[in-house]
């Protein structure tokens, strides 16, 4: 997931208008809205605010469990030599 969608869907689950945030950020809302269209980025700084605003930490910003992969998701779609090569790779440490 892109992070101008991150935004959009956390300011929506939180009640929060583009206005808003913005205004909580300390961005304007011209900024926010190219943000969470993908026209513009958004400094760190800058999301660190967007986060205290939509009441995340950094981290949980980007913990998006449906983008979380198992090892078994991973090596089912490797081809046989890449599993290989990932099975003597975990044998090795």
């Amino acid at each position: 997931m892109e992070v101008g969608q991150r935004i959009r869907e956390l300011r929506e689950r939180a009640g929060f208008t583009q206005n808003g945030l913005a205004e909580w950020a300390g961005v304007s809302q011209t900024h926010l809205r190219r943000v969470e269209l993908g026209q513009q980025d958004i400094t760190v700084g800058q999301l660190g605010l967007v986060c205290d605003g939509l009441g995340v930490t950094l981290s949980e910003f980007f913990n998006v469990a449906e983008e979380q992969e198992t090892l078994s998701d991973v090596s089912a779609k490797l081809t046989p030599k890449q599993r290989q090569l990932l099975l003597d790779f975990l044998k090795s440490i």
